[in-house]
């Protein structure tokens, strides 16, 4: 991923309600960005009581730091409509703030995820194979010598 901005990733969120009586909620989202269209799925605490958990398809774009989809509830779980979503991402790629719409309510969302170099991914696998050498071999299983085999 040579853009910072690119949307492929795991997203932890939550969206707040602006004078509705709609309970601010947390989410997970799973994102792929493939040439600006955004796909995935959120998942998050069912609040009505009818299931643990809601799954929603997402379906949008980027272009840039903007940040647009929409997030269509399972029909077969406790919800069934869809809420747009607008957002804008850090120049770093790791906050999406913005608003949310359906159906008259709105309000706000944020989501966050971690970004890791491959620097410094390159240097933690360094940093393991440097202690499976000084751990040596492994001792035989002790079926093996129980058997007589090793």
């Amino acid at each position: 991923m040579n853009d910072p901005r690119d949307a492929t990733g795991v997203w932890y969120g939550r969206y707040f309600a602006t004078g509705w009586d709609v309970p601010e909620n947390s989410f997970i989202a799973h994102l792929e960005e493939f040439g600006g269209a955004v796909e995935g799925t959120i998942t998050e605490p069912d609040d009505t009581g009818e299931a643990e958990i809601r799954r929603a398809f997402v379906s949008g774009t980027r272009s840039v730091d903007a940040l647009a989809f929409t997030k269509q509830y399972d029909p077969a779980g406790p919800l069934a409509h869809s809420v747009a979503y607008s957002g804008r991402i850090s120049e770093d790629g790791t906050q999406v703030t913005g608003d949310w719409r359906f159906s008259g309510y709105h309000g706000s969302f944020v989501m966050n995820r971690e970004i890791f170099r491959a620097e410094e991914l390159d240097e933690d696998a360094a940093v393991d194979e440097e202690l499976l050498i000084e751990l040596g071999d492994p001792a035989p299983p002790a079926w093996r010598l129980s058997h007589g085999r090793d």
